[in-house]
């Protein structure tokens, strides 16, 4: 079988039309690198892929080349569930199979095929609410009288205590994912270590118990607390020494109450913490991505894991654990704050598209995640070279084979405290842009992923967790995707500055969709601000950047925006003017950013530099203190009260 052959078995489009219009053929040395990458499983001789069975709809599974009769049964850890015979090249499922995944097995006379089957509801969780809204901030870079020159889990709670006394239910945040302690320079949170698993850096260490504030600490906070972008190496030396004094102090003198919770929560997380606590021991103590460690680490092995945490290592295991123990127990306290106020979202967390091939989850899932392979985009008019975003992401047959569970891990991790999440590029779902290493974003693929068993697994978890979904659909998607995922109850995320038709106008309140977060923005384009004064463009210029657009074009931009504003009955064009236009809609969900709130010209995040723009950096120039007298609050309050919390 020559490769273009092997690539089509394996769910891989090797050629395609890019958001150019061009017709692209993959290269055959990049397609070999594709297909070593990925595990060797081709589709099975009976069923052939992931069974879904959907409550409330009839499931009914074709076995077209079975030699009648063919025996099936579905197995759970328990035991057989279900188990029957088909005598007619088909399988009518029972209605009242209960929600979980579990192992189909189906035979014939000479054949065997075990695939997963997930059984799963209608629809995900569809919230309790009809339209609210929420505050967006990027929490490192709340600024506050008290932090340690970061946003921390406690200065949410004071923006959840913010967002309240404004109306809103809910504050939407960056991603708060584990990156890398020995290298907090690589701050973006899009790039993470571990989905799994938290960033320990927003951990308000004084809030733990067991720590007492040094002067030498003390001192050197001031000016940490006075610049205008985080100093994450110096923050992160303070942070990391803190936290090993305070667990010094835990060891030494445990509260018992203290002690029983951290060991119910070990308990919890169960083998991925144990997992991921020996990793980040390893990855210490070998200096080097895990592929070149010593060859019994290169994969985790539950009996070398086990050993290592009663050796030398033990303490240094369980410091890593009493970090994660930490940070979970302050976001979920302002999970809980959330919850007490009676907002009806509470957090709206963000999950990142994939993860470093060097970082714990690529060790650990080695088979539903392809380090060789990273995550990105093809050409399109936005980005005519494409994109690499030097991300690993899951490939199909590894998650079939694992029965779905890397993934159904990360989204328990991702709902454990949030209302709501927003998965990043939710086509990934299904399909995968994937570059080989050592080739451009113009050389890679799509591979197709198993879609329905993942939207399944989605709205399965979503529905345990209370969660409502919110994909990240923008730019260029394959006719039907977004009426599937609307059909599964995940909801679309509609960007004001996107929604034009072909002509540039902004689209009327009318068009924007029922199950959706819409905003003006998000973190990765011009603030309001900076966008009617032109700053996105100038800056992009000053940095050698294409910005795609012209200052004519911005120009006309503006008017249309006037235009539509008008068509509404709005006569101003300011931001509250703007979010009065979005809150009319009815899209369930808004989301207003603090920069926008305060005026900023410069946004979060510049796509395509890495050091000549701070992103992932810029703190607010105002603390959570002052943020009432920043904010028209009156004008906020009345811009949004067809679905505020608070009366005006």
């Amino acid at each position: 079988m020559d490769l273009f052959a092997q690539a089509k078995a394996l769910g891989i489009q090797t050629e395609f039309l890019d958001g150019q219009g061009n017709r692209r053929v993959t290269d055959a040395a990049a397609l070999k690198i594709i297909l070593d990458a990925l595990p060797r499983q081709a589709p099975g001789p009976l069923v052939g892929h992931p069974v879904v069975v959907r409550s409330g709809r009839p499931s009914r599974t074709e076995l077209p080349t079975a030699t009648l009769p063919a025996e099936w049964k579905i197995v759970a850890d328990s035991g057989v569930i279900a188990k029957g015979e088909s005598s007619d090249h088909a399988i009518d499922w029972p209605k009242d199979l209960p929600l979980g995944i579990y192992r189909l097995q189906v035979s014939d006379a000479a054949r065997v095929e075990d695939v997963p089957l997930i059984s799963a509801p209608e629809r995900a969780f569809g919230g309790e609410f009809d339209r609210c809204w929420l505050l967006a901030a990027q929490l490192y870079g709340v600024r506050s009288a008290r932090n340690w020159g970061m946003g921390d889990y406690t200065d949410l709670a004071s923006l959840i205590e913010l967002a309240d006394h404004l109306g809103a239910d809910g504050v939407g945040l960056n991603p708060l994912h584990a990156l890398f302690d020995d290298r907090p320079g690589d701050c973006s949170p899009y790039s993470p270590n571990s989905r799994l698993f938290l960033n320990a850096l927003y951990i308000d260490v004084e809030k733990i118990p067991e720590f007492q504030l040094d002067s030498e600490t003390s001192e050197a906070l001031a000016p940490l607390r006075a610049r205008a972008v985080v100093d994450y190496v110096s923050v992160a030396g303070l942070k990391w020494r803190a936290l090993r004094s305070a667990f010094a102090a835990f060891k030494a003198n445990a509260n018992p109450v203290r002690q029983q919770d951290f060991d119910k929560f070990r308990s919890e997380c169960g083998t991925l913490l144990s997992h991921f606590a020996c990793f980040e021991v390893l990855r210490h103590k070998f200096g080097k991505p895990w592929w070149e460690w010593p060859e019994e680490w290169r994969h985790p092995d539950e009996a070398r894991c086990a050993a290592l945490r009663e050796g030398a290592d033990a303490s240094e295991i369980e410091f890593v654990e009493f970090v994660q123990w930490t940070a979970d127990r302050q976001l979920g306290a302002a999970s809980d704050l959330a919850k007490k106020l009676g907002m009806k979202v509470g957090l709206y967390l963000d999950v990142a598209v994939g993860v470093q091939a060097d970082g714990f989850d690529a060790w650990n899932e080695q088979v539903a995640i392809s380090r060789h392979l990273g995550v990105g985009a093809p050409p399109d008019p936005l980005n005519t070279a494409g994109q690499t975003w030097g991300l690993a992401g899951f490939n199909a047959a590894g998650l079939e084979r694992q029965s779905f569970a890397p993934y159904r891990d990360m989204l328990r991790a991702s709902m454990r405290h949030a209302g709501a999440i927003r998965l990043d590029h939710v086509l990934g779902l299904k399909r995968l842009y994937l570059v080989p290493q050592g080739f451009t974003a113009r050389d890679g693929v799509y591979v197709q992923m198993p879609f329905e068993a993942l939207l399944a697994v989605t709205a399965l978890e979503s529905l345990t967790h209370r969660c409502v979904v919110i994909g990240e659909d923008l730019g260029t998607v394959p006719e039907g995707f977004r009426d599937q995922i609307a059909d599964w109850g995940i909801w679309s995320y509609l960007v004001m500055m996107f929604e034009r038709d072909d002509h540039g106008s902004f689209r009327s309140i009318d068009h924007y969709l029922t199950n959706a977060l819409v905003t003006f923005n998000t973190h990765d384009l011009s603030t309001y601000a900076g966008w009617r004064s032109f700053g996105d463009l100038k800056l992009k210029r000053s940095l050698g950047i294409d910005p795609g657009e012209s200052d004519d074009a911005r120009w006309r931009a503006l008017a249309m925006l006037d235009n539509v504003l008008r068509h509404h009955a709005i006569y101003r064009n300011d931001l509250y003017s703007v979010a009065n236009f979005l809150a009319r809609t009815k899209s369930r969900l808004l989301a207003v950013s603090l920069e926008d709130l305060l005026g900023l010209v410069d946004q979060p995040n510049i796509p395509g530099t890495v050091n000549e723009h701070p992103n992932w950096r810029r703190r607010l120039p105002v603390s959570i203190e002052e943020m009432t007298s920043k904010v028209d609050v009156a004008a906020l309050k009345a811009a949004t009260h067809e679905r505020s919390r608070a009366a005006i």
